[in-house]
């Protein structure tokens, strides 16, 4: 057999046993990685490198070297998840940098971490100023997380006392021209209300690159035509419109009545109404 293609077939064969043996061991494999998975993934990739390209090394050696070094992580990780000393021991812990805006110089210098560096992993979450921060931690996969202090954090609706829909995770109802039929379903959809959807739209969805329905269960497309203009979802707007303009006319109504207990009624339902609109309007807004 030609040495090309010898090396053709050991590489192909690494690849396939590097993607299943990833696979097992998960998601975290991929991600930031702790000092162990650091090593592991060095010593992988170098094996994988030899045999696919040494042809005078034997081949099942270094696909049984693959294999211990991909299964005794993954039997490792399994005991971590009983034991939180073995977890410290090989992810490590993370070190807090920054306390009550103050900064430990002392942590500092245990994780070789420059005031350079921590100012610029603070840029890096948009802060600039060391005293803004109530806590910050060097994590073990070396990401630096920070809590401001309570008076610089962002005001949220709970902050200014708004109850706010439960959101829902967005829907792809329709790719590439192609309707989505799982989706559809889990946005509680069928095919007749995407088409008359679409229909209202003026589109058909061979022209839709991209359809999704939002929390509110109205639909948005992208088209294939950018330079066609789509109208963005109206009927909330509208209802609240509509609400507002049942509102002014009870007031009027209740202005404009010379008959007491009718003059009451609209008032009361004007007030009523009012409350509605106030508890609806951060959903119904555009």
């Amino acid at each position: 057999m030609a040495d090309w293609l010898h090396i053709v077939i050991r590489a192909f064969s690494s690849l396939v046993i590097l993607f299943v043996m990833t696979r097992i061991l998960g998601k975290k494999q991929i991600s930031q990685l702790t000092f162990f998975e650091y090593v592991i993934g060095i010593t992988l990739g170098d094996l994988a490198g030899v045999i696919s390209t040494d042809v005078e090394s034997n081949f099942w050696h270094g696909i049984i070297a693959i294999l211990v070094w991909c299964l005794l992580p993954f039997f490792l990780e399994l005991l971590t998840l009983k034991s939180k000393t073995l977890r410290n021991w090989f992810e490590g812990k993370g070190t807090v940098l920054i306390k009550d805006g103050k900064v430990l110089e002392d942590n500092l210098k245990k994780e070789r971490y420059t005031g350079d560096e921590l100012l610029e992993q603070l840029r890096t979450k948009s802060v600039f100023r060391v005293a803004d921060v109530e806590f910050a931690m060097l994590e073990s996969s070396g990401d630096l997380s920070v809590l401001l202090k309570s008076e610089l954090q962002p005001l949220t609706p709970k902050h200014l006392g708004m109850k706010l829909v439960q959101e829902k995770p967005t829907q792809t109802v329709i790719m590439d021209g192609v309707i989505q039929e799982e989706p559809l379903a889990e946005a509680g959809k069928g095919v007749g209300w995407l088409q008359a959807e679409l229909d209202k739209l003026g589109v058909t969805k061979e022209n839709v690159f991209l359809g999704q329905v939002n929390t509110h269960g109205e639909l948005t497309v992208d088209l294939y035509d950018d330079k066609l203009q789509v109208p963005g979802p109206a009927e909330r707007p509208a209802l609240l419109a509509m609400l507002k303009k049942c509102e002014a006319d009870l007031e009027l109504f209740s202005l404009t009545t010379e008959h007491p207990e009718a003059k009451l009624m609209y008032e009361n339902c004007s007030e009523r109404l009012t409350k509605v609109i106030q508890d609806l309007h951060v959903l119904l807004r555009s």
